[in-house]
């Protein structure tokens, strides 16, 4: 569910903590699953962030994730990768079971860095 009305506001010091979750996503010496669980949570909060920067929220992460192409004009390529590493965190919740390749992996964190550089570009927020 979509809802409009709320507003968030992101400092330069709440931005920077995704910065060690991006330096640990891209840490090949943690454990594969790792490195999955600490870039797809920075892209979700990422992601939510912009959505809240427009004016809306979600309980929804799939919904999250593909707002992207209006919140950011992130491109579907990256979005969609995105909704694929959701789905793979799902079997994990619910089946128990990750299986995350390499490839996967790359493109989370090539996803997770765009939507770092998308958020940071935002404009500030007036505040009313």
């Amino acid at each position: 569910m979509l809802m409009f009305g709320t507003q968030a506001t992101w400092s330069a010091y709440q931005l920077s903590s995704f910065t060690p979750a991006e330096r640990a996503a891209a840490n090949a010496t943690l454990a594969p699953e790792s490195r999955f669980d600490l870039a797809y949570n920075a892209a979700h909060a990422l992601a939510l962030a912009a959505l809240r920067h427009r004016g809306f929220r979600s309980d929804n992460r799939y919904l999250v994730f593909q707002a992207l192409a209006h919140t950011l004009r992130v491109p579907t390529p990256i979005w969609r990768v995105l909704a694929t590493c959701h789905e793979r965190r799902n079997r994990v919740e619910y089946e128990g079971a990750l299986e995350v390749d390499e490839r996967l992996l790359a493109d989370l964190i090539d996803a997770a860095q765009a939507v770092l550089a998308g958020v940071r570009a935002l404009p500030p927020l007036e505040h009313r």
